[in-house]
């Protein structure tokens, strides 16, 4: 049988516990217990905190940029630096010394170490490759931009989202540049210069954005037509390429041929040149030689005749292998002179 109390809950004696008096022996029971402990914990974790918030390191390739309550206060190097505890003072790292590199119209997914990138599926990026050139035909152009980090400050501040600004202006020129040309140009001898037109372009709109970017390279790292109609463009292109090189071919042959044909006429001129002054050289000598021996013969036509008939006489001698002496009187020819070895003919015979 349970015992009435009357003190206890429901009795007419009981009232109910006093909340602040309650309150307030916890309060002494907690400081009997250590509280100045706990405190002295806290506040050392505070202090770790604070201390450890107040250090920072750059890496070699990083620029840290120092903000006070938000406001830009200095740049700082590769190394180890201190600032204002955390809450006042905050560190931004920027690789200000790295080259960076966006891809467009594709991805390449890093493998392990050692190992080369591989490229991930690129059907999900045709929204940003796919491009209409100028004559309406549609491509697929995957291209990187490598840019460095000029001013920390400008990149972090002076534009809202410089990445995604970057991206939207390499998407906007490249579509630009490719819709300006002939797609043949770009698929084949033209992406140079489609490369480095993009690069100008792009350079033009981030100085006037003052992006603090300053742009290494822009590269096509594959121009090609959409899948349904590449064999089509593959077919046409094998046919442009036999259309070059029959034309190199027979740009060489005339290449070879017409100097040929040329050295061939200017050695024909140079022959008939030097033939005519030598036939006008020996035409004005014969004719001084005449009039130099007219003059002689005038002088004195017997010596002269005779100089003459003797000259003839000399020059037609050697040539001579017999010499007859032909009487009109007499039937035979009577031979003169032997001029070659062998026997004299005999009399009234024939020499041949």
């Amino acid at each position: 049988m349970k015992r009435y109390d009357p003190e206890g809950p429901g009795g007419p004696g009981w009232s109910p516990p006093d909340l602040e008096r309650t309150v307030r022996d916890l309060r002494n029971r907690f400081r009997g217990l250590g509280g100045s402990r706990i405190a002295a914990g806290i506040l050392g974790a505070l202090l770790l905190i604070l201390l450890w918030s107040s250090w920072f390191t750059v890496q070699p390739e990083e620029t840290g940029v120092v903000q006070r309550f938000g406001a830009v206060v200095r740049t700082v190097g590769p190394g180890l630096h201190f600032k204002l505890p955390y809450g006042i003072e905050r560190v931004r790292l920027v690789p200000t010394a790295r080259v960076l590199k966006e891809e467009f119209g594709f991805r390449t997914v890093a493998t392990a170490a050692g190992q080369r990138t591989q490229y991930a599926d690129n059907r999900a990026f045709k929204d940003v490759s796919l491009m209409l050139t100028g004559d309406l035909n549609v491509i697929d152009v995957q291209w990187i931009v490598q840019y460095r980090i000029e001013d920390p400050i400008r990149y972090l501040f002076w534009v809202r989202d410089t990445w995604q600004t970057i991206r939207d202006i390499a998407e906007a020129v490249m579509r630009r540049v490719v819709g300006n040309r002939l797609g043949s140009d770009v698929l084949t001898v033209g992406r140079v210069a489609v490369s480095t037109e993009v690069k100008e372009e792009m350079q033009k709109v981030l100085t006037a954005y003052e992006a603090g970017v300053r742009l290494v390279t822009v590269e096509l790292q594959d121009v090609t037509p959409p899948d349904p109609v590449k064999p089509a463009f593959n077919e046409v292109n094998e046919a442009r390429q036999d259309r070059e090189r029959t034309i190199n071919q027979a740009q060489e042959q005339a290449n070879r041929e017409i100097p040929k044909a040329r050295g061939e006429a200017t050695r024909t001129i140079s022959e008939a040149e030097g033939y005519a002054l030598e036939r006008v050289n020996r035409a004005n000598g014969e004719a001084t030689r005449f009039r130099a021996i007219l003059e002689e013969y005038q002088r004195a036509p017997e010596v002269t005749r005779r100089r003459l008939y003797l000259e003839a006489i000399g020059a037609i001698l050697p040539e001579a292998k017999a010499l007859y002496i032909v009487d009109s009187e007499q039937k035979a020819l009577v031979p003169w002179l032997p001029l070659e070895s062998g026997p004299v003919p005999a009399a009234g015979g024939k020499q041949p």
